[in-house]
């Protein structure tokens, strides 16, 4: 229902707030292994890990794209999965193709699309779609 309370605007903010972006915050049975292949794979740094002295969590950075991953010592969240896919926007999507042919099975693409984009999408060690576009003006 439109009007249920979990969608009712009435108390809409009225300040304006800049959103700044957005990190997702992704389960990993294996984190040194999710580094690993983020790092070798794809040239992320990592950001931090925590606790210092057995990491079970940690935020990989790109550029401006920040990824965190978990290993949910807790058990709060089920097994890793995303009915999604993690869309992530890079520069020269030609050249990333190229350095990952042979290291990692490529799902789909390249692929130009009508909407003025080329893409690829390759999974990580952990199963999540990860989908590279690049903006392009080939037909």
């Amino acid at each position: 229902m439109i009007g249920s309370r979990l969608c009712d605007t009435s108390d809409a903010m009225t300040t304006a707030v800049a959103f700044r972006g957005v990190t997702p915050f992704l389960k990993t049975k294996d984190l040194a292994r999710t580094i690993e292949f983020y790092v070798t794979l794809l040239g992320f740094v990592v950001d931090s890990q925590w606790p210092a002295d057995n990491p079970t969590d940690c935020i990989l950075d790109n550029g401006q794209v920040h990824l965190a991953f978990g290993t949910d010592p807790q058990n709060r969240y089920p097994a890793p999965g995303l009915s999604g896919q993690l869309w992530i926007d890079v520069d020269n999507v030609v050249a990333l193709h190229a350095s990952l042919v042979g290291k990692v099975p490529i799902e789909w693409g390249p692929e130009v699309y009508g909407y003025g984009r080329r893409e690829f999408a390759i999974k990580d060690c952990n199963g999540y779609l990860l989908t590279f576009s690049a903006p392009t003006s080939d037909p």
